[in-house]
């Protein structure tokens, strides 16, 4: 059985933007209450140690609810349209109920740590990153930072926090190095070709053209990371939204 944080990624820069990771080309990684425990823990929603107890199955399908709502809002605003009826629903959420009260209490080395003062709720905790989400979309500063992978068939989002705003890809370590690796292989690809249709000419100074056009070519980095479970795929099967009335919540309550 796959560990409870098999392929979850914290590395996207926002609580909200962590959430939409959950999701993707590999599948559903939020598929029951241990996940979400881990995942709200992991992302910073909650506190190191918190008792999560009361997470099940219907946390679940709300946080993945809230999931979709932000998926579109964010897809809407960075290909340009609107999503009225979602950013509603965002709206909502946000505005449900208030952040969770956080305490500072005393650890075992004397040192100072958080603590929730009160149970977890859910509704708080959803509002926590629906909250995260209407900020990132609002801060223009940080909604430029914003970038889609450029991975092949990855569509991770993250917050480009790099020096001069160059960051290509989600994870240098896998899709970076999957863009390496096959331009590598483009190459070689390449140079066989080319050895291929001019059989016996000589490269420079009488060396053999394989070596001369291999001179230079960079290492291809080895070691690759694990391969990442989570993307951001838009789902092209979804049906037009149904109209919802301003301010309802992601579900009913009951």
């Amino acid at each position: 059985m796959a560990a409870p944080d098999e392929g979850l990624r914290f590395d996207c820069g926002r609580i909200c933007l962590d959430l939409l990771a959950t999701c993707g080309k590999a599948g559903e990684l939020l598929t029951g209450p241990e996940q979400l425990r881990h995942w709200l823990t992991g992302s910073g929603a909650v506190p190191p140690g918190t008792e999560l107890d009361g997470v099940n199955g219907r946390w679940v399908a709300r946080f993945r609810g809230l999931r979709e709502v932000v998926r579109r809002v964010v897809h809407a605003e960075l290909s340009g349209g609107e999503a009225v009826i979602d950013l509603d629903l965002l709206n909502a959420t946000a505005a449900a109920a208030g952040p969770p009260a956080v305490e500072a209490v005393r650890g075992p080395d004397g040192a100072l740590t958080p603590r929730l003062a009160r149970p977890a709720d859910r509704a708080a905790l959803l509002a926590t990153v629906a909250r995260d989400a209407v900020d990132l979309l609002t801060d223009h500063a940080v909604r430029d930072r914003l970038r889609r992978c450029e991975g092949a068939h990855c569509r991770l989002l993250f917050l480009d926090t790099s020096r001069g705003r160059r960051r290509r890809w989600c994870s240098s370590g896998v899709c970076g190095n999957r863009a390496r690796v096959a331009r590598h292989r483009r190459r070689a690809a390449d140079r066989g070709g080319g050895a291929a249709g001019g059989a016996g000419a000589a490269g420079p100074e009488g060396a053999p053209p394989s070596e001369a056009r291999g001179a230079g070519e960079a290492e291809v980095t080895r070691g690759a990371g694990r391969e990442p479970d989570a993307g951001l795929e838009p789902d092209a099967r979804r049906e037009p939204d149904a109209r919802r009335e301003p301010g309802a919540t992601l579900e009913p309550e009951g």
